[in-house]
């Protein structure tokens, strides 16, 4: 039995060491709780890019660019240390973390960006580090495609962790990839919200007999105040819900253990039991008893993205 504490409180748009800050702080708070797991929303640090599913890509084009250039900025570049202070305090507490950035590729062009979602192990090191395969929509504007590296589940004292970002989840075969590794609990962070993506997340309870976390981005427009000219405007009503977050914990099979936390900032918990997943696929298995390897087969490439090689 492990206790989950899903942090569910805006980031300090735009600012990273600010936000790490503030992640610590709720670290902090969780595991003095009792916490074993702690749980970020994508693309935490330094914010989720709000903006693109206002601003129009031709018309509000310079405001645009002056936010990617202060988002590319504040985001993630892991091969110099950005995210040190998260590692040190999964370290101190001995506690395992997760948590989305938005990573600043530091191996090949230096600037294109990545939704990026981390497993970091209590000794602070880090497991599995997943980039979102596909951006959805306008968000292609600010990040580009993973590769399948990440699709991988991972072990911890928790239990055998994996993870998909928010419409990844809609990925049917990116979905079995991780079935197929034995996911215990199944971590879909998102900016998705409402009893759409409720369902779609008790879907995959039943569907792979592993319990489901839902980790959501809660905003309301001060959230996203900064200080670049004109993007206050974006979202000028200060008390506008821009996400309401509905995190939410789900057992194996879909029953609702806790959440959705909706327009409600702070941290829920919960308690899983990894145990609680055999029994779930005693009837339906879909990677066991209840497969059919003889008809079907998946085939993922996991090899990590590589410059292209001139000769």
């Amino acid at each position: 039995m492990s206790k989950l504490a899903i942090v569910q409180v805006p980031p300090v748009f735009l600012d990273r060491r600010k936000t790490l800050k503030r992640a610590v702080e709720y670290i902090d708070q969780a595991v003095a709780q009792g916490a074993d797991l702690v749980v970020f929303p994508e693309a935490y640090v330094p914010g989720y890019p709000a903006w693109v599913w206002r601003l129009r890509p031709g018309g509000d084009w310079g405001l645009s660019e002056s936010l990617h250039e202060r988002l590319l900025d504040q985001a993630v570049d892991l091969d110099r240390g950005d995210l040190d202070p998260i590692y040190e305090a999964a370290r101190r507490h001995g506690v395992t973390l997760l948590c989305g950035i938005n990573e600043r590729d530091g191996q090949l062009s230096r600037a294109t960006l990545y939704n990026s979602y981390l497993i970091i192990g209590p000794d602070g090191g880090l497991l599995n580090h997943h980039r979102k395969l596909m951006p959805t929509n306008p968000e292609r504007m600010v990040w580009g495609f993973g590769d399948g590296s990440g699709l991988k589940v991972v072990d911890t004292p928790c239990g055998r962790l994996g993870t998909l970002i928010c419409w990844e989840n809609y990925m049917p075969l990116a979905r079995y990839a991780l079935y197929s590794q034995g996911v215990e609990i199944y971590f879909a962070p998102t900016y998705d919200s409402g009893d759409g993506w409720m369902e779609s997340l008790r879907h995959i309870a039943r569907e792979a007999g592993c319990w489901v976390v839902g980790s959501g981005n809660l905003l309301r427009g001060r959230d996203l105040h900064v200080d670049v000219p004109g993007a206050n405007e974006i979202y000028p009503d200060a008390d506008e819900w821009v996400n309401p977050g509905d995190s939410v914990v789900i057992a194996p099979g879909g029953e609702l253990v806790a959440g959705p936390m909706h327009q409600e900032q702070g941290v829920m918990y919960a308690e899983v039991d990894a145990k609680k997943v055999g029994i779930a696929r005693r009837t339906l298995d879909i990677v066991g008893h209840y497969s059919r390897p003889d008809i079907f087969r998946l085939n993922v490439n996991r090899q990590p993205q590589k410059p292209v090689e001139f000769s």
